[in-house]
Order: C-alpha cells, then structure tokens, then sequence
C-alpha cells in the first residue's frame, strides 16, 4: 500500500475508493459510503488496512457535510459530487471507533511518534462528527 500524506486520501486505497465512488451511478455512491463505514464498524476481528482507510476516507465525505468540516479533497477525494451524507454521522462516527481501537492494522502503522498528524485528523473528524446542541461551534483547528 501506497502512502503519501496523513490525510483521509492521501493512501492507495482511499484514492481507489474515491474512484469507485466518481465512477458508480450517482444513486450508488450514499451506499458505497455506507458500506464502507459499515464494514469497519462491525469488524469483530482484526481490522485491515484497506477497511479501516476506506471508513476514514468514507467518514471524511459525511464530515464534509456537517458544520465545521473540510471539503472534500479536491486532488485525491471524489470529484464527482455526493448528496448530503450528514445522516450517516453516527456510523462514521463508529467506524472511526473501530479504526482507532486494537486490534488495527491502521492504528499499529500510524502508532509511532510520525503518526501524531494522522491521529490529530482523525481526532478532527470525531470532532467535526459529533452531535452539537443547537447554537454551540466547533472550534476551530
């Protein structure tokens, strides 16, 4: 696997997920993220990779619905536009669990002291995801 950056694309295989995304028919492209986040959520055994950077980069696309989130990456993420997925939150929100709990393959690659940046992201993301009562903001990063 290919890794450039700490971001949600910046790996092989969140790109190739993007591509999957730009290509499936636009009424596809809500359950492919759902599926995604599904997949790492309901990981019983050791998560892979490939499941837990597809759930960071598919919880990066509902993120960038909610208030306080960044856009969609415009080099590696889709470039084709996603419906609102605000209303996959909570999923996001466990598949991210997942991802940042043992066993990972993803959080033993990112454990070291290199991998602080792809932690503090993910962080963000929870942030960005997490239900706000009305009139409070996310503070900004």
């Amino acid at each position: 696997m290919g890794t450039w950056g700490t971001g949600p694309y910046d790996n092989d295989t969140a790109a190739d997920f993007a591509c999957t995304l730009d290509e499936a028919d636009p009424q596809e492209r809500p359950d492919l993220v759902r599926a995604a986040l599904a997949r790492a959520a309901g990981a019983t055994g050791p998560l892979g990779a490939p499941a837990g950077d597809e759930a960071v980069a598919a919880a990066a696309l509902v993120a960038a619905h909610c208030p306080g989130g960044d856009p969609v990456d415009p080099v590696y993420g889709p470039e084709e536009p996603l419906p609102d997925l605000a209303g996959l939150r909570t999923l996001a929100l466990q598949a991210l669990d997942r991802v940042v709990t043992e066993p990972s393959e993803v959080t033993e690659l990112w454990a070291g002291p290199d991998g602080a940046p792809w932690r503090a992201a993910v962080h963000r993301l929870r942030e960005v995801l997490q239900p706000r009562p009305p009139g409070t903001q996310l503070r900004p990063h």
